[in-house]
């Protein structure tokens, strides 16, 4: 089965707000990049938070048919990766995302606005 970036997207979102990331942002990067159609970043507040997160997502793609490509940053859970294939997903621990800003980084991107 096949899932469209769009579809992934709000996948994504949902699971991340299912446990409560904070300052979910999801950048388009369709006419920017050629790495991902979509960059999600939330945050959660604790290491538990990070990888409740990150495991929803995981959940929530695969049983959908998604194939989670990577997950890199799980044991630290400070900065979690989820590379899944047109969304890559970083679930921040709230210290680092500050931080790292990766939003600035990719300031070209266009926010995606939810409904």
């Amino acid at each position: 089965m096949t899932v469209h970036s769009d579809e992934l997207l709000q996948i994504t979102v949902a699971a991340a707000e299912d446990k409560k990331a904070h300052r979910i942002v999801a950048l388009n990067l369709k006419e920017v990049s050629l790495v991902a159609d979509y960059f999600v970043i939330c945050h959660g507040n604790s290491d538990t938070q990070v990888q409740a997160i990150t495991t929803e997502i995981r959940k929530q793609a695969e049983m959908r048919g998604v194939r989670v490509r990577g997950i890199e940053g799980m044991d630290s859970a400070r900065w979690v990766l989820i590379d899944l294939g047109d969304v890559i997903v970083h679930v921040f621990h709230r210290d680092e995302r500050d931080y790292y800003n990766i939003e600035r980084l990719w300031s070209d991107a266009k926010v995606v606005e939810f409904a």
